[in-house]
């Protein structure tokens, strides 16, 4: 029987996207029905592998949008949305695969039920642009996206503090504006894509922050302020308003954790 670290490992170092998101889908159907073994026995890779394009770019030298009434800035927007939830699969894969040996059973479980989520969200935005007569590579892409999971590959709770507190919960605030610029533009396929995304985000969110709960219970410190010194340290950003207060406390995100660290 394969080990569960070995299957994880062969979805990350799948470059294509397409083959990612089926090689992905695959390892959590098999978990699921045990078929993979509970072994530990593979190292992450420290970047997981990515496809030609798009070119990756620092944040500085990302083009414009424009204005969103135009064709091009609505492809640029959908080919944003489909890169973050392209890198998103790595970081519930290597969430999985990096601490699952540490975190258990039930860790392993959310985030690959996270990971099986994000690849479907891609794979609709993918259609979406297709449909527009683009494609995922066809623009170039953030390339900071995996900064933070790799900045954060030796602490677990850093892990959650950073990518689902910080970096999803960042997706809750600003996909409703969003929600409401594709609605005004009379693009119902691109609001139910949306919408689909936000809810299954809502649940991300809850997953990390029920695990860095646990985690600062078994050290024995305030989460609150556990969170707040993990941000100061490991995130180069700042945690800026408006926030989706119902959202974030949906997901078990108080403003307890991130008023005061708001800038």
């Amino acid at each position: 029987m394969q080990s569960l670290t070995s299957a994880i490992e062969a979805a990350l170092n799948t470059a294509d996207p397409r083959a990612k998101c089926f090689a992905t889908r695959d390892v959590a159907r098999r978990w699921r029905r045990d078929e993979l073994a509970w072994q530990f026995d593979v190292t992450m890779p420290d970047h997981p592998a990515r496809p030609e394009a798009p070119e990756l770019l620092p944040p500085t030298q990302m083009p414009r949008r424009g204005k969103f009434g135009s064709a091009r800035a609505q492809i640029a927007l959908w080919h944003s949305l489909a890169h973050i939830e392209f890198v998103a699969i790595d970081l519930a894969l290597d969430m999985a695969g990096r601490f699952g040996a540490e975190m258990g059973e039930e860790f392993v479980a959310d985030f690959l039920y996270v990971a099986a989520d994000e690849a479907m969200h891609f794979a609709l935005l993918d259609r979406k642009l297709r449909s527009m007569g683009s494609h995922y590579g066809a623009l170039p892409a953030h390339g900071g996206l995996w900064e933070a999971a790799h900045t954060t590959r030796h602490d677990v709770t850093a892990r959650l503090a950073i990518v689902p507190m910080v970096l999803e919960a960042r997706g809750l605030d600003v996909t409703p504006a969003t929600l409401e610029r594709v609605k005004a533009a009379g693009d119902d396929n691109g609001v139910k894509i949306l919408t689909r995304i936000l809810d299954d985000e809502i649940r991300h969110v809850g997953f990390g922050t029920k695990h860095f709960l646990r985690c600062a219970a078994k050290q024995g410190k305030p989460p609150e302020s556990l969170w707040k010194t993990l941000v100061q340290r490991y995130f180069k950003g700042s945690v800026k308003p408006p926030f989706n207060d119902s959202a974030r406390l949906a997901a078990g995100l108080s403003r307890e954790f991130y008023a005061e660290v708001a800038l």
